[in-house]
């Protein structure tokens, strides 16, 4: 008796062992470190940041909003996609530069990122949490030979004596880097150690209102949404004979074959047909408006996310809405990022720095990019202001022979300035 009894105490044992094993794999995956100074992140920790609408909302369960998702999306693919050359300060402006950075912003971050995904998790984690970080990983002297981006769950940011240290565990080995080493890209609300997220600051009740509609939607399409019409007895008729007169029914009419078959009715049953409540009418309208809600959460021309009811897809006015969303909400994170390229890469030097190329986010449509580049390029009555080699450079094309030179008004683009012939003298020195 003494043996079975230790045997169902040691199972006891395994399995709250195996609870508590499962529980610290969940917290160790899913959170990693977090600060005490922190709410939102120990709110996210313990999953208790519900909407009034229902759902829980943070940076995880957010992404299951089809609108979150696409806003989402797009501006990290945006940022992604934008070429990131470098420069060189000169005494007549700026040249494009030859440097090991180009190959780090543009192709690939560190063996386990190429430039295009790191860019993607960088902007994600800015957008849904408020900060992205990257760790310059130096050599002896300084330069950079890696970017690894570091997973938000595991860093912590510490404020001490008006610097920064960062604290994150990386492959199970745990560092704390200063401030000079990690790029720090923030959101709105940056208050020089963390940023608020755009889900936490506004976006929470919004966001749990399109989850609360998603679900409703999906649980009423899985209850068969609605019966078009009910069967109306005027007796009292017990289950047995309900559950018989509907499994009757359905043998008679369910399928495709046997849908349009005439109906037998008898003691004085009748049929009435149900219509949908005004609840359920408003389903599909509530669910597009969140979708407008989301996209001007985020910033976002709602017709770039799939939402084209009140605007059309064809005409100057959409793609002035694109240009817009170029200028002035993609500019919101691209000059941030810039910044901080620029102030950690070259701390001790102003003579390189790198800039996004939007000039190919900023085109219009080749008739009216054919029309600007040929009155910058100028021609006779019209002074131009780029030389052919810059406008091919524009064009992801090699320079030509003799393309760096200005063209003046009354010139034309092949052919040289005139000569002077003289010096306004009569020749031989004859007087007039």
């Amino acid at each position: 008796m003494f043996g079975r009894k230790r045997r169902e105490q040691q199972a006891l044992v395994e399995q709250l062992s195996a609870q508590i094993t499962d529980l610290r794999d969940q917290i160790n995956n899913s959170s990693g470190m977090v600060s005490t100074n922190d709410r939102e992140a120990i709110m996210e920790l313990f999953n208790v940041q519900p909407s009034y609408a229902g759902p829980v909302v943070n940076s995880q369960t957010a992404m299951k909003a089809s609108a979150v998702y696409a806003s989402v999306a797009l501006l990290a693919g945006a940022v992604a996609s934008l070429p990131i050359p470098v420069y060189q300060r000169t005494a007549d402006g700026r040249d494009r530069a030859e440097h090991p950075v180009w190959y780090l912003l543009n192709e690939q971050f560190t063996p386990s990122f190429s430039a295009f995904a790191a860019w993607e998790y960088l902007i994600s984690c800015k957008l849904l949490r408020g900060d992205s970080y990257g760790w310059l990983v130096r050599n002896r002297v300084g330069e950079v030979e890696e970017i690894i981006p570091l997973p938000w769950t595991q860093t912590i940011v510490e404020r001490k004596n008006g610097r920064n240290t960062y604290y994150f565990e990386l492959d199970g080995e745990y560092y704390g880097v200063e401030q000079e080493d990690i790029l720090h890209f923030h959101s709105l609300g940056f208050d020089g150690v963390k940023s608020p997220s755009v889900i936490g600051l506004a976006g929470r009740q919004s966001i749990g209102v399109a989850l609360a509609a998603e679900e409703y939607s999906a649980r009423f399409f899985s209850n068969g949404a609605r019966p078009d019409f009910a069967i109306k007895h005027p007796g009292n008729p017990g289950p047995d004979q309900v559950n018989l007169m509907r499994e009757k029914w359905l043998e008679r009419h369910q399928g495709g074959s046997r849908s349009h078959l005439p109906a037998m009715l008898t003691g004085g049953a009748d049929i009435k047909e149900l219509s949908m409540s005004a609840e359920d009418s408003q389903l599909l309208e509530t669910r597009r408006w969140q979708v407008v809600d989301i996209a001007r959460l985020f910033g976002v021309p709602a017709h770039m996310i799939g939402e084209h009811e009140k605007s059309s897809s064809w005409g100057s006015g959409i793609e002035q809405l694109g240009i817009g969303f170029v200028r002035w909400q993609l500019n919101r994170h691209l000059k941030p990022i810039e910044q901080e390229l620029n102030r950690k890469l070259w701390p001790r030097s102003a003579r390189y720095f790198v800039e996004f190329n939007r000039q190919g986010l900023l085109a219009g449509d080749s008739k009216a990019e054919a029309e600007y580049l040929a009155k910058a390029l100028g021609g006779p009555g019209t002074q131009g202001y780029m030389t052919v080699n810059e406008v091919r450079r524009i064009k992801n094309l090699p320079p030509m022979e003799g393309g760096d030179k200005l063209i003046w008004a009354g010139e034309k683009a092949n052919e040289e300035p005139a000569a002077e012939t003289g010096t306004g003298q009569p020749e031989g020195g004859e007087e007039v």
